[in-house]
């Protein structure tokens, strides 16, 4: 069976029960899959940086075979200015990406980079602003450089941001009032992290891409056309599973 491996921030990692309904949109990439299997690496709080000197990549090259693919998703944390995570768009972050985009083709495997989707924010006359700044461009042009299927998440997330405003995109984000949720009981606004709405529609946004150039045969879809899919349908660990995992494979990287 192929393997669809991802390596990202917390954009992309699956979230435990305790933080439900918070959810990364490679959390959601097995509901329009079927036949291949998803390994989420991905980690809260890792740039391209941080997730390869801290063995990340090692644990995912280790694992790597021919024909799977290894979808590269980094740039927010990346522009944080923060000893061992920060790097600068057109120079180390190439260079980091780079690594694990060699390292797959020299497993056999094939790499896809996967623009970050940009952060909800808009100024006070409701125009939104770009935080991911030079980051998206960066990867688009390593993906023209070294032949590299992209899939352009920023973009198509920003029209998406755009055309339903800050009151709309609200239900894409995790964003909740007090009560509404037993994990949050004072309510949230968060403007970073999806909620299932916005994780399932950026998952399948990744899944046609997918799909349309190739990646996985045609019969490795499912749900791309249904327009609602319930929030029970992502899967959230319990917290000791959840944690055995990533203790896992924290040691073995």
């Amino acid at each position: 069976m192929t393997r669809v491996f991802l390596a990202g921030d917390s954009t992309v990692a699956a979230r435990p029960h305790s933080m439900a309904p918070m959810a990364g949109w490679g959390q959601a990439l097995p509901v329009f899959l079927q036949g291949a299997e998803v390994v989420n690496a991905a980690r809260a709080g890792a740039s391209s940086r941080s997730f390869l000197e801290r063995g990340r990549l090692a644990w995912i090259l280790q694992r790597l075979a021919p024909g799977d693919l290894l979808l590269i998703s980094f740039g927010l944390i990346d522009r944080k200015p923060e000893p061992g995570r920060h790097t600068a768009p057109f120079t180390d972050f190439q260079w980091y990406l780079r690594q694990y985009v060699h390292g797959a083709r020299d497993r056999g495997a094939h790499p896809v980079l996967v623009t970050s989707h940009d952060r909800r924010s808009f100024d006070a006359h409701g125009n939104m602003r770009h935080p991911s700044g030079l980051y998206p461009a960066a990867v688009r042009e390593l993906a023209a450089a070294l032949t590299v299927p992209l899939v352009d998440l920023h973009r198509w997330t920003t029209d998406w941001w755009r055309q339903a405003g800050p009151d709309g995109t609200r239900r894409a984000f995790l964003h909740l009032e007090p009560g509404e949720h037993p994990n949050y009981p004072e309510g949230i606004e968060d403007n970073t992290h999806l909620r299932p709405a916005g994780a399932l529609e950026c998952a399948r946004h990744v899944a046609v891409t997918m799909r349309v150039t190739g990646l996985l045969p045609p019969d490795h879809f499912r749900n791309l056309d249904v327009q609602y899919l319930p929030e029970d349908c992502l899967q959230w660990p319990d917290d000791h599973t959840f944690e055995q995992v990533t203790a896992e494979r924290a040691v073995a990287a």
